[in-house]
């Protein structure tokens, strides 16, 4: 898709913590260039593999400045900003505007189950309206953590009653099949359709989809960049055949601890086993396990590390 804000490959950034838990921005922000520097085109900050409903509204806004300060480009940022609450929601839409940031990632409210889609039309229409423009809002379809599925006919509606404000979707459902309706529905009204699933990077992008949104971009982003540029041909295909070999490896195990074994062994950096409760790190066994399939798919050591991280990797 032409014209994508976010077009091609974005990371759903993990979160670095410090001893007591409060986020570390040095790291962060040295994972995020690296990222930036092998094949990711942007970043998608304060989603769910970054831990967003475990911190803070004041957290966030933290993170989201300091990141900046250290030098990763607000365009290239998409903060996930949706909480159940109106109010919040607007309140941290409207701080990644005043920050720079182009655009933000919306739950819907998930708390109380099974609204109707006028029900979700009334909250997102009464968020935009609040917020007020000026940055683009992309919704985020996931609806086995959120269990509040988001439906072409409510998109449908949001986009007749906010042209040109509701920008996209994140798309985690996994289902093929659903992106596909998105794009043909909705694509030539320049909406903008992302997989949060990394086997289907290659696909969606010759479907006329914008790319991807996804946890595994964490530490396969070298091969979804050369999926984006090539597209075709036989090293695109050895390079989506990679990602959904590392996608397999990273869902082979809880999906943000074994991310975290996997940047803490490839940077021999305990600090990223560190995680916020109710998540817990992977237990020794488990760990071995995870690390062992991600050998398997040939990605470790991973592109672009350092001599002393590459070596300790190996």
């Amino acid at each position: 898709m032409k014209d994508a804000l976010y077009g091609g490959i974005n990371a759903a950034v993990l979160t670095a913590l410090k001893g007591d838990l409060s986020p570390d921005l040095d790291r962060m922000a040295e994972h995020a260039k690296w990222l930036l520097a092998n094949g990711c085109n942007g970043l998608g900050v304060l989603g769910t593999t970054g831990e967003a409903n475990s911190f803070s509204g004041s957290e966030r806004k933290a993170i989201v400045e300091g990141l900046i300060q250290r030098g990763i480009p607000a365009a290239k940022m998409m903060p996930g900003t949706g909480v159940s609450s109106i109010t919040e929601t607007v309140e941290l839409t409207q701080h990644a505007r005043a920050q720079g940031c182009r655009g933000v990632l919306l739950l819907p409210p998930f708390y109380y189950k099974g609204p109707s889609d006028d029900g979700l039309f009334a909250h997102f229409d009464e968020v935009a309206k609040r917020v007020g423009g000026g940055i683009a809002l992309y919704l985020y379809h996931f609806p086995q953590q959120s269990a509040v599925p988001l439906t072409l006919n409510l998109i449908g509606k949001l986009l007749d009653a906010h042209p040109g404000v509701f920008k996209g979707v994140k798309d985690s459902s996994g289902d093929y099949a659903n992106m596909k309706a998105m794009i043909d529905a909705f694509a030539p009204r320049g909406f903008e359709v992302y997989s949060g699933s990394d086997e289907y990077v290659q696909r969606i992008l010759a479907d006329g989809g914008a790319g991807c949104i996804t946890a595994a971009s964490n530490a396969n982003c070298h091969w979804g960049g050369i999926v984006y540029a090539k597209r075709t041909g036989p090293e695109a295909d050895k390079a989506q055949a990679m990602l959904t070999a590392t996608r397999k490896a990273a869902t082979a195990a809880p999906l943000i601890p074994n991310l975290r074994e996997v940047i803490a062994r490839s940077r021999n950096d305990d600090a990223w086993r560190r995680i916020r409760p109710p998540h817990l790190p992977l237990d020794k066994a488990a760990a071995d396990k995870a690390w062992e399939a991600w050998v398997a798919t040939g990605a470790i050591p991973l592109p672009g590390l350092s001599g002393a991280a590459r070596a300790a990797a190996e």
